[in-house]
């Protein structure tokens, strides 16, 4: 079962997210389709480099019992995929709240 404590940790985090972007209409409560297409190139983007590092033998996977063991590809858990995706929703996340706020400063709509 502490197989997916990880897993279950970035789960609960990319929830909290969302209920923060339902909240404030950030990012996908906005423009759903434009918040899916910059969160997965930032993914997939991502994941390219990882994939890159890791056949340059600069990434390496290391072991813990709090991950689950599956595997996207040799040497890249399905946990850094889910990570990747929580690293690129904050990020935009938190790049709309500063336009936002930069925007009403400046007697703009938010």
């Amino acid at each position: 079962m502490t197989g997916l404590a990880y897993l279950g940790a970035l789960a609960v985090s990319l929830g909290g997210l969302a209920v923060l972007d339902r909240r404030f209409r950030l990012a996908f409560w906005s423009d759903w389709r434009r918040a899916a297409l910059t969160v997965g190139l930032g993914v997939v983007g991502f994941l390219l480099w990882d994939v890159a590092g890791l056949a340059l033998g600069i990434f390496a996977r290391g072991e813990s019992p709090w991950m689950t063991g599956l595997l996207l590809a040799p040497d890249l858990p399905v946990e850094e995929a889910v990570f990747l995706t929580l690293l690129c929703y904050v990020a935009l996340l938190v790049w709309r709240w500063f336009d936002r706020v930069v925007r009403l400063r400046h007697g703009g709509d938010a």
